[in-house]
C-alpha cells in the first residue's frame, strides 16, 4: 500500500481524536449588542518616497491642491505646459481605512491600514500627511498621521529601458499600517444596557448553544438568562448589580459553557485542505477507487531508402502510449459511520487530497454526507 500524504494523515488524527467537547468562555463565543465596531474611511497624500511614487497627473493635482491649501502659490496643471507640471516620483495619492470601536475616547490612538490608490509602486519609506478618516454620517471622528509600515518589499534593476533588468517582490509593498496613527476626536458611546438587560449575540448561532448560555447565566444569576432565539440571549441585570453593569457583564463573560456546533466539512480546492468536524457522520455507503495512468516514450526507429534510391539513413522518433488503470477495493461503511472510521477506510484506499475531495462532494451528491460541504475556492 503506498504512503499517504502528510496533509491527509494529520487531518484525519485531528477528527479522529475522542469525543470531547471543551468548556469555552460566554466571551469567547459571543458579542454584546450594542458594542460595535464602526469603520472608518480617509483619502490623503503620502509624502518622502524614494522614487516609487506616482507622476500621473492625478497625484500631481493632489499635491498642487495640498500645497495651495498651505498657501504656496501654485497653478492648475491645466494652464501649465506638458513639460512644466509639478513633477515628483516621491508622493502617492492613498486610502485610508481604520476601526473606531466602541470604547474608543477622545484623544485614544487607533491603527489606520494605508493603500495606493494611483500606480505608485512601493510605499516604503513614505510618511503620510494629517488625514481627516470620516464614517458614513460624512463626520470627522480621526485624524491620521504618521510614517507607515509596510510588511512586504519591492527592488528593482534598472536597465535604462522601460522595463527593469531584474525585480523581487514580496507581499504587497502597495499597502502598509500605521500603528496607533489615528487620534480619535469624536467617540462613539456604545448603549449596551436597554431596559434594565444586556443582550449577548452568538458569533455562530445555533439554537442548542443558545439554551446551553442560559442555562449556565441561570445557574448563577437565577431567573435572569432568557434564550431569545438562535444567536441571542437576553440578560436582566440583578438588582444587587445595577449600579455596577460592567463588572456583571464581565463576570457572566467569565462563565465557561460547552458549545454545540454543526457538522461540517470544508474544502479548499486550491491547496486540496480538507477539514472534518468531529460530528460528521457518513451513512452506509460503498465507495472504491481506482486511477488511470498514462505514460507515453519515444523509440528510436531508423529508417531506410530504397536500393539505388538517392536517400540517407535517418533515425526517426515513434511514440508509444501506454494506459494502465490501478484498481482499487470495495469498501463498504457501515451505517453511523464516523470520520475516524472514514480515514481508516480511505487510507487503506490510499487516496490522496485531491482525491478525498472528489470523494467527499460524491458522497454529498449521493445523500451518505450527513455533513455541510462547503467548498472554498480560495
Amino acid at each position: 500500500m503506498r504512503a499517504v500524504p502528510w496533509i491527509v494523515s494529520s487531518m484525519f488524527l485531528f477528527a479522529a481524536a475522542p469525543r470531547a467537547l471543551s468548556d469555552v468562555r460566554i466571551k469567547d463565543i459571543t458579542d454584546i449588542e450594542g458594542a460595535r465596531i464602526n469603520q472608518l474611511v480617509g483619502f490623503g497624500l503620502v509624502v518622502g518616497l524614494d522614487g516609487t511614487g506616482s507622476k500621473g497627473i492625478f497625484t500631481q493635482q493632489v499635491a498642487i491642491d495640498m500645497l495651495q491649501r498651505f498657501n504656496v502659490v501654485g497653478k492648475t496643471v491645466g494652464e501649465l505646459r506638458g513639460d512644466a507640471v509639478f513633477k515628483s516620483g516621491n508622493i502617492s495619492a492613498v486610502m485610508l481605512t481604520a476601526n473606531l470601536g466602541p470604547f474608543n475616547r477622545r484623544g485614544s490612538r487607533i491603527d489606520v491600514t494605508v493603500s495606493t490608490l494611483d500606480d505608485a509602486s512601493s510605499l516604503q519609506g513614505g510618511q503620510l500627511i494629517m488625514t481627516p478618516l470620516k464614517g458614513a454620517d460624512n463626520v470627522i471622528y480621526a485624524v491620521a498621521q504618521g510614517p507607515i509600515m509596510l510588511g512586504g518589499f519591492s527592488f528593482a534593476v534598472s536597465s535604462g529601458g522601460p522595463a527593469p533588468t531584474a525585480s523581487t517582490q514580496k507581499n504587497h509593498p502597495t499597502a502598509g499600517r500605521i500603528p496607533n496613527g489615528a487620534t480619535v476626536e469624536c467617540e462613539v458611546r456604545a448603549k449596551i444596557l436597554c431596559n434594565g438587560a444586556v443582550r449577548f449575540l452568538l458569533r455562530d448561532a445555533d439554537h442548542v448553544t443558545s439554551r446551553e448560555i442560559a442555562r449556565v447565566i441561570n445557574k448563577s444569576y437565577p431567573d435572569t438568562a432568557i434564550a431569545v432565539d438562535a444567536g441571542s440571549i437576553q440578560v436582566f441585570v440583578p438588582p444587587q448589580e445595577v449600579f455596577d453593569v460592567v463588572s456583571f457583564v464581565g463576570d457572566v463573560g467569565l462563565l465557561e459553557v460547552k458549545p454545540d456546533v454543526s457538522a461540517k466539512v470544508v474544502i479548499t480546492e486550491r491547496t486540496g485542505t480538507i477539514v472534518a468536524g468531529e460530528n460528521v457522520k457518513i451513512a452506509m455507503v460503498a465507495i472504491t477507487h481506482g486511477n488511470l495512468a498514462i505514460s507515453t516514450s519515444y523509440d528510436p526507429v531508423a529508417s531506410q531508402p530504397l536500393p539505388f534510391a538517392r536517400g540517407k539513413t535517418v533515425v526517426l522518433p515513434r511514440g508509444q502510449v501506454g494506459v494502465a488503470e490501478q484498481g482499487g477495493a470495495v469498501q463498504v461503511l457501515d451505517r453511523t459511520t464516523t470520520v475516524a472510521e472514514l480515514a481508516r477506510a480511505l487510507n487503506a484506499l490510499g487516496a490522496t487530497p485531491r482525491d478525498l475531495i472528489t470523494i467527499f462532494q460524491a458522497l454529498k451528491t449521493a445523500g451518505a454526507l450527513h455533513a455541510d460541504l462547503l467548498v472554498m475556492d480560495q
